[in-house]
């Protein structure tokens, strides 16, 4: 049974955490750890979890928890999963995995060096549409041109997405999706050629457009929104020599998704993958890592790599490293 300690009582947490592991047999969520022990009691008894703590290091000084999910804001990534490697647990921490790439490098070697799994919440990535979606790239021919965007609207004022201190912005919170299905659709790892952002007074961005370059030739934009429709726009593009495809909602696939491609021989796709949660996949593959029966799809390298790309585009727009 692999036991698991939340840190936080984040608003993500019960379907990202708590109802994948409701269908796990070997996996059971047993703490929960806050600043404020009543905010931990009221989240435990909620959720049915047999542990509360008043702070992350009691948690972290349980010898009864193997591992743990970080969901705290994008400033408390890095220190908080280290301390947790540092406990001896391993971590699921949502993305994106730090602030920057040599914050990520960081956490990434002290992973290396302890012998635990360090797996970064990219759960789109272990849904079946995402596995689809490489297979169709493959049949596209060289890849000439893609687009990917998520765009959606947050209108509390207070929300920690628009503060920079806690790693805030909308390439932190949206764009790294973007960044990260066109790296992983295309094998590759690009350059930023321009970005663009509408930047809010707190010094985060509120929209954030970006042109990258790869090397095999393809060369693909993102689209990043806080400012966006009340209903999110979601999608991945790839066009090819010989074809081109179009995901609707590859972040979220759950929600409901659609895959189509039309190619040069005249065959053509259109179809939905399984609504079954990405978080339910991510939970399974977290534990199996922890098993050593198979490699995370989103561990040290790649979590570095997306970094290094936010890193570009932040320091193109001009906005600077979080």
């Amino acid at each position: 049974m692999l036991r698991i300690g939340t840190l936080g009582a984040a608003r993500i947490t019960p379907a990202a955490l708590l109802a994948p592991a409701a269908d796990l047999d070997r996996v059971d969520v047993v703490a929960v750890a806050a600043r404020e022990h009543s905010r931990a009691v009221a989240f435990a008894q909620v959720h049915g979890i047999a542990k509360a703590y008043g702070s992350y290091d009691e948690l972290l000084a349980d010898e009864q928890i193997d591992a743990v999910y970080n969901p705290l804001p994008n400033s408390a990534h890095g220190e908080l999963s280290m301390r947790a490697l540092r406990a001896g647990k391993h971590v699921l921490c949502e993305k994106p995995l730090a602030l920057n790439a040599r914050e990520a490098r960081t956490m990434v070697d002290l992973a290396n060096e302890l012998g635990l799994v360090l797996m970064e919440a990219f759960h789109w990535r272990y849904h079946p549409a995402a596995a689809r979606c490489i297979e169709i790239a493959k049949r596209l021919g060289r890849l000439e041109r893609g687009e990917s965007a998520f765009m959606g609207r947050v209108t509390d004022e207070g929300d920690i997405r628009f503060q920079l201190a806690l790693g805030g912005g909308a390439t932190m919170d949206l764009g790294c999706y973007c960044i990260h299905a066109l790296r992983v659709v295309s094998g590759e790892e690009p350059e930023v050629d321009s970005a663009a952002a509408l930047e809010r007074p707190s010094g985060v961005d509120l929209t954030m457009d970006a042109e990258l370059r790869f090397p095999s030739g393809l060369e693909a934009r993102i689209r990043c929104s806080f400012d966006g429709p009340d209903r999110p726009v979601w999608y991945l593009v790839l066009e090819g020599s010989e074809g081109r495809m179009r995901m609707e909602n590859p972040f979220l696939p759950h929600r409901g998704n659609r895959l189509t491609a039309e190619f040069s021989d005249g065959t053509s796709i259109d179809e939905e993958l399984t609504r079954r949660s990405s978080y339910h996949y991510q939970l399974e593959a977290f534990e199996q890592a922890v098993r050593g029966e198979k490699a995370p799809l989103t561990g040290g390298s790649d979590a570095v790599a997306n970094m290094a790309v936010i890193d570009a585009v932040y320091a193109t727009s001009g906005l600077g490293l979080r």
